[in-house]
């Protein structure tokens, strides 16, 4: 956490203007710092909360699941927090112990289970983008260019054919084949944010996965398409953000990563495109099976 403490100006003799001669800190300043600890320290815990809740979430609905694999998506807006949660929620699944033992045994919402690592893996849809090339060729380049991020600027087909494959795969139980399953592995795109473009095999999930986690916007998008997704997946995780927090989040994303010279301008892009795709987002819901509280990334908080 970076407090703004103000500075002042000193004297010739090293006294600092504005300080009592025994230097002990104003009473106003001391306020303002324990009032930004005081908020940084609930939102910590805040975030914290949502983690674990929805750690436990996953990871109990594994073990009840019957098939080896379990498929979870998380959907958002586009600065909902939701790959911050996703990261976090995967690093915790495969962590040795993420949450209180006793005996041996792990204590989730109150109930005891022999405690389990589950190998988790994270994808997400952004390896789905259309590439550059592909929107070179479209007869609405420039407009693609600028809306790049909704919907139809992704290959929706490709996504749902690899999200039926990942299905197939996650129902296959088929245990008596060793070398079927040491050879089962599948492969995802992934996304270079530099260069701009999907990564072809970007992303190798191993046959030992038994818990993906699948984030993106349109996961649970109600159109066509789209909406094959939801009904792929056995767990829908929806976080949940106020959209003028995501417009802060976004508009400073984009000039921190060199997109946008100003945060005015950082606005304007995100009122053009990121803003719309939120809201198509939250209109067209398919109903999760969990919601979660947004959740600030800690890299939204360093400008």
């Amino acid at each position: 956490m970076t407090l703004s403490i103000p500075s002042f100006p000193a004297f010739p003799s090293g006294k600092v203007m504005g300080m009592p001669s025994d230097h002990s800190r104003p009473l106003a300043l001391h306020t303002l710092i324990s009032a930004e600890i005081g908020v940084e320290r609930r939102r910590t815990l805040e975030m914290e909360s949502e983690y674990a809740r929805l750690t436990d979430l996953i990871r109990s609905r594994a073990r009840s699941h019957p098939k080896k694999r379990l498929l979870v998506a998380i959907a958002g807006a586009p600065g909902s927090g939701k790959t911050t949660i996703a990261k976090e929620v995967v690093r915790r699944l495969n962590a040795s112990s993420s949450s209180p033992t006793v005996n041996g045994t792990s204590t989730v919402n109150g109930t005891s289970a022999a405690l389990q690592t589950h190998t988790a893996v994270l994808v997400s849809m952004d390896g789905f983008h259309l590439p550059r090339a592909t929107l070179d060729q479209l007869p609405n380049r420039e407009e693609a260019y600028i809306r790049r991020g909704a919907p139809w600027t992704f290959d929706v087909e490709r996504f749902v054919a690899f999200m039926r494959e990942l299905r197939a795969w996650a129902d296959d139980d088929d245990e008596q084949d060793e070398q079927k399953k040491n050879n089962s592995v599948i492969y995802a795109p992934s996304f270079d944010h530099e260069a701009k473009d999907p990564v072809e095999k970007g992303l190798q999930i191993p046959s030992s996965a038994e818990i993906l986690i699948i984030e993106g916007n349109y996961l649970l998008l109600d159109e066509p398409r789209w909406r094959d997704v939801a009904g792929l997946v056995d767990y829908r995780v929806f976080v949940d953000a106020d959209l003028n927090e995501t417009r802060e989040r976004v508009a400073r994303r984009h000039v921190r990563a060199g997109i946008e010279r100003t945060i005015e301008d950082g606005y304007r892009r995100v009122d053009s495109n990121d803003l719309l795709n939120g809201k198509l987002v939250r209109q067209k819901l398919i109903e999760p099976d969990v919601v979660v509280r947004s959740v600030d990334d800690p890299e939204e908080k360093k400008d």
